[in-house]
């Protein structure tokens, strides 16, 4: 499966559940997360997605530590089938 079908479930999962997944792009600020998951209730995440087996870069990890030193959610998505858990996760469920 590839990163591009991985990244279409997850918009189709997140518009599903009534909620929005926006490409996140930051002009001059490298490696941030792919997607901006905003969810009912005010609930938000990140998530990156990669090929299955696939890792972040350096630049990627450490962006994504500074989100969640911030107290964002973060997440790295390479399965599919870890789409639910993120769902769940970012709502607090």
């Amino acid at each position: 499966m590839s990163e591009k079908s991985i990244e279409q479930k997850l918009i189709r999962e997140v518009k599903h559940s009534g909620g929005l997944c926006l490409k996140f792009i930051s002009p001059g600020w490298n490696g941030v997360p792919d997607r901006l998951v905003l969810l009912l209730g005010g609930k938000t995440g990140f998530v990156e997605v990669k090929a299955p087996g696939k890792e972040p870069t350096a630049q990627q990890l450490y962006r994504h530590e500074q989100l969640r030193k911030l107290g964002f959610q973060v997440f790295v998505l390479d399965d599919p089938e870890a789409i639910g858990g993120i769902l769940n996760a970012i709502q607090g469920t």
